[in-house]
């Protein structure tokens, strides 16, 4: 979508329900937002505020006067930091023009916005990362970070960064093209009054998952949701299930999911939605999934571990006091391994404010900044922020601990191999269409896993 269309005046809508107007209401207006992250803590500039900041050596005027763009998608990091930039204008004079949009909309027009080389938006949340360095559309940080006149190293403090975030934005030569905005990893939700109904324990195992969901089932209730549309942007879940069974989904430059370990997995996945899933799974993206665990129309549901703010937030949610969240699951006498991600952050590499856009990430990124906008219920990638009791409190301490241990089992590697590869999109594609072959049933694991693998291929070698 080109910047002077609008957004779309209708939302997808879960497959089956009564209406758009349902939806909205049981989701928010704009569907794809979490707006506890809206009501932020207005500390304003406060001088114990203010003084945070002071304390760094970065003059923090240097730029003022310049307008930056930021682009991103309606997500709750945009929620999270658009109250606070009036305070970053107040710090550095610098003015920032927002351009957020709906995720599905925004994937598909950045690509086309930058492809065409102009000079905004300055700032904009990013995915693909292997497709961005190969088109020239990100610039290098490096150098950025050793410019003393505009980063405090000791006052950033990178040792505060989780690990993963840390390890997430390094190319292969070491160089940094983005900065980590948000953390998140696959989850395991549960709404334990209907678990407690059925005098079931937590499943650990996806065997045991497997049983739970289909003994937890009823007539109004499915056992559980996943993402299941044939379509990359479904494919967060079912990559945490390839990953812990073995598999990989790029190897030596190639698709790898055509495996035995990838085809048991992605057989599981379809046995678990096929036997135990709610009508019309193969149509779910993650608001389906959402929508349903929120409605008390699944018992478990299976996604990112930043669905805790709404899934705990009692305005919104029908499963807020019973909601448990729990380790994903495990293939017996192995590790698991979730599917991780941390949203990033890039500076347009064709930007003509390119200095005071790295000032903007440095201190949207900074500790002050990330204790604010964590205190609301943002996964930020701060230890400090994750360790805060505010944080604790409005994302929930159990939510907050599942999501670590995911985060903590997750391989950076594997996931990176597939998120920054320059094809990334028709790769995320092809698998997804044969995920949703066995979900629906037109194929078995192996003969859609295979074929699936194949397109996959087919798009690598160009």
């Amino acid at each position: 979508m080109a910047p002077s269309e609008k957004l779309p005046e209708t939302l997808p809508i879960r497959p089956g329900s009564a209406s758009r107007r349902s939806f909205i209401k049981a989701m928010g207006a704009a569907a794809a937002t979490l707006p506890a992250l809206a009501m932020l803590p207005r500390w304003g500039f406060a001088e114990d505020v203010a003084a945070t900041y002071a304390n760094a050596a970065i003059d923090w005027k240097q730029f003022a006067g310049q307008t930056i763009t930021l682009a991103g998608a309606i997500h709750p990091w945009s929620n999270a930091i658009a109250p606070l930039l009036p305070d970053f204008t107040k710090l550095t004079g610098i003015k920032v023009a927002t351009d957020f949009r709906l995720e599905t909309a925004y994937l598909g027009a950045l690509p086309i916005q930058l492809n065409r080389g102009g000079s905004t938006p300055d700032v904009f949340m990013f995915t693909t990362y292997g497709q961005g360095i190969s088109g020239g559309w990100l610039e290098p940080l490096n150098a950025y970070y050793s410019n003393k006149s505009l980063t405090d190293l000791g006052w950033y403090d990178e040792n505060d960064v989780l690990k993963t975030a840390r390890a997430f934005p390094l190319w292969r030569d070491g160089e940094r093209y983005a900065i980590p905005i948000t953390s998140e990893a696959v989850t395991l939700f549960i709404n334990g009054e209907a678990l407690a109904a059925k005098n079931l324990a937590v499943p650990q195992t996806f065997e045991q998952l497997l049983v739970t969901a289909n003994a937890i089932k009823t007539e109004e209730m499915s056992g559980i949701a996943m993402r299941a549309q044939a379509g990359g942007n479904s494919s967060v879940p079912a990559m945490g299930f390839l990953f812990s069974y073995g598999g990989a989904m790029v190897d030596d430059n190639k698709a790898a999911f055509g495996s035995p370990e990838a085809i048991a997995a992605i057989e599981m996945y379809g046995k678990l939605l096929s036997q135990a899933g709610p009508a019309g799974v193969s149509g779910y993206e993650w608001y389906h999934v959402l929508d349903d665990f929120l409605q008390r129309r699944t018992a478990m549901a299976v996604d990112s571990s930043n669905f805790a703010t709404d899934i705990s937030n009692p305005a919104k949610s029908h499963v807020a006091r019973q909601a448990m969240f729990a380790a994903f699951p495990h293939v017996a006498g192995r590790t698991s391994v979730p599917f991780m991600s941390h949203w990033q952050a890039c500076i347009n590499s064709r930007s003509r404010n390119k200095r005071a856009a790295f000032l903007f990430l440095l201190w949207a990124t900074s500790k002050p900044t990330s204790l604010r906008t964590a205190a609301a219920g943002l996964a930020t990638t701060r230890v400090s922020a994750w360790s805060s009791e505010d944080f604790k409190k409005a994302f929930g301490a159990q939510a907050a601990e599942a999501a670590l241990t995911n985060l903590q089992n997750a391989d950076v590697e594997r996931a990176k191999a597939i998120l920054f590869h320059r094809q990334s999109r028709p790769i995320l594609d092809a698998f997804m269409i044969g995920v949703n072959e066995v979900v629906s049933g037109a194929r078995p694991a192996k003969i859609a896993m295979t074929n699936a693998a194949e397109k996959a291929n087919a798009a690598i070698r160009g």
